[in-house]
């Protein structure tokens, strides 16, 4: 058999676990692989302009497409250190980034060489498993061991350093494998006694409620997820940032619950007599970890794939180790054979008249004059997009608003930087999406500034034909923290106020095409032409500068208000 390099190896490891996309930056440390990426025929080459932009474009891609997202940093050292960003929100967001960067020759470790760092202690805390490769052999295996990692459950990215001799070395690769003979990826069960016990649990509940988190959406469990509401005819909620877990014209769902959710869902869950958790950990973002957000005296089933999360920040009356889905479906099975439910029904008769009435107040209370205002903005935005919209958001309070403000139709339509809660995420996340989802509109919505820290992929877009629609809610400041500034520290505002181009001329500078809106009733318009436009497209949203909002009033109580 021939001799092929380490950098040779890899690109066969990538092709053999169908890898269809690799996002990357050029460098010297990994030409190796670069050069044997030239000969693949399967593997498509995304070239990007940051290394933390270009790991938020492969986490997309992977959430969206259920695949590992590949990254590939050219350099060590600062092409390494530009990765932790992107890789820490990966980790938060549980999804299966497979990162691989050069390293320092073997040789020359130890010696305060050039771009020399501990590349394994800076990945170490970020990522599930983070290797180093010690000979060329070695490099397929670990390779597999990085997409092994990062696709079993509970799915996170992984990083794979390549010393530079590592990659150049030659060896003989006699080796192939299907990724069946290294992986399992079926789904484990609950366990018999528990799916009893709970099932006994909820057949006696007043007032159930389910909440879906990422354990149902990930998985595609929504079919089941509904199928067990039905069958208990009790509300379904979602936790935030997975409001597309439960389509939102389903009778049962109550849309996202917790403090960034809205009123009715909320409630449910501060009602509720016995919650079932499915997939969710009950984190930060449901919960604030705070009974305000949960009623203390529910009993609460708490189904998990990672069994840590089990109880872990509040008491629980059932855990259910496995995968939600085909736990909904054990439970609804159970159910099936206990008598006919009417426990619940006075319980979802009064939600459904609540949420009928919130969505309707939803919308008579959107302002609809100009300057424009975000419910405003929101509402138009429902009332144009397509329903096989997929949407990517960042974190700051015009996101956060429009994550509950907006509808989702179908499954993997809502991508958030969930608990990480980084701005600049949105235009690079959609970039991938896209490529995951190619038949769906993407649109994505940020700020200005967070559209500014991502701004020169807008290259990328144009050079790879990934037309996507960003929406930028141009309100020409920091708005969560000139908010807290305004509502806790008497008006002394420093550092909250951003300066930017227009981007709209921006983006055609670029080659894409841009689109400017000062009034409300120009947005509809512009937002379907934008959609039709066949290129990557940029939309200035001028939103008034007032419309400020506090989150995390929490965060200062101790200040007053």
């Amino acid at each position: 058999m021939a001799l092929v390099t380490g950098g040779q190896a890899a690109v066969s490891t990538l092709e053999a676990e169908n890898t269809k996309y690799v996002f990357g930056l050029i460098g010297s440390a990994t030409m190796e692989i670069f050069d044997a990426l030239y000969d693949s025929q399967n593997i498509n080459y995304i070239g990007v302009h940051d290394e933390r932009t270009g790991v938020h474009m492969a986490d997309g891609y992977a959430r969206a497409s259920g695949n590992a997202g590949l990254f590939l940093a050219g350099q060590n050292g600062p092409g390494a250190t530009n990765l932790v960003t992107g890789l820490s929100q990966a980790m938060a967001a549980f999804s299966p980034v497979v990162s691989i960067a050069g390293a320092l020759s073997s040789s020359h470790l130890y010696r305060d060489a050039f771009q020399e760092i501990d590349q394994n202690a800076l990945f170490k805390p970020i990522t599930k498993k983070t290797w180093t490769a010690p000979s060329a052999e070695r490099i397929p295996e670990l390779l597999r061991e990085a997409f092994r990692n990062a696709l079993t459950p509970r799915m996170g990215p992984v990083h794979l350093n390549l010393p530079r001799d590592v990659l150049a070395a030659q060896f003989e690769n006699n080796l192939d494998l299907h990724p069946s003979s290294y992986r399992d990826m079926s789904a484990p069960a609950g366990d018999f006694e528990k799916i009893k016990q709970a099932s006994r649990i909820i057949s006696e509940a007043n007032k159930p409620v389910i909440i879906a988190g990422g354990g149902i959406k990930n998985t595609a469990g929504q079919t089941q997820a509904l199928a067990l509401a039905e069958e208990l005819n009790c509300p379904i909620v979602t936790s935030p940032g997975h409001g597309d877990a439960i389509a939102f014209s389903h009778p049962l769902n109550a849309g996202q619950m917790g403090p960034r959710g809205n009123i009715v869902a909320s409630r449910l869950v501060k009602e509720a007599d016995v919650i079932l958790a499915l997939g969710t950990r009950l984190g930060f973002n449901s919960t604030f970890y705070s009974y305000d957000n949960i009623n203390r005296d529910a009993k609460i089933i708490h189904v998990e794939i990672e069994p840590s999360a089990i109880g872990r920040f509040f008491p629980i009356e059932v855990g259910i180790w496995g995968d939600a889905p085909t736990i909904a479906k054990q439970l609804l099975n159970s159910l099936k054979l206990s008598s006919n439910r009417k426990l619940a029904d006075k319980w979802t008769s009064q939600f459904q008249v609540e949420r009928k009435r919130y969505l309707q107040k939803r919308d008579s209370d959107a302002i609809l004059t100009n300057p424009i205002q975000p419910t405003g903005l929101f509402k138009t935005l429902r009332s144009v997009l397509p329903k096989n919209s997929s949407i990517t958001m960042d974190a700051g309070t015009l996101c956060l608003q429009a994550t509950d403000a907006l509808n989702y139709f179908q499954h993997k339509s809502l991508f958030t930087p969930l608990d990480f809660g980084l701005v600049g995420f949105s235009f690079a996340c959609g970039l991938g999406v896209k490529l995951a989802q190619p038949e769906r509109p993407v649109i994505s919505l940020m700020g200005d500034g967070g559209f500014g820290m991502a701004s020169s992929e807008l290259s990328t877009a144009v050079d790879n034909g990934i037309n996507t629609v960003t929406i930028v809610m141009n309100n020409k400041c920091w708005g969560a923290e000139k908010a807290y500034q305004r509502d806790f520290f008497n008006e002394r505002y420093i550092g909250a106020d951003v300066s930017s181009p227009p981007f709209d001329k921006l983006a055609e500078l670029y080659g894409a095409q841009g689109f400017k809106v000062e009034k409300l009733n120009e947005l509809s318009e512009v937002v379907v032409a934008a959609l039709k436009c066949n290129k990557p497209a940029v939309i200035d949203v001028s939103v008034d500068p007032q419309a400020l909002y506090s989150f995390r009033r929490d965060s200062f109580k101790h200040r007053g208000s």
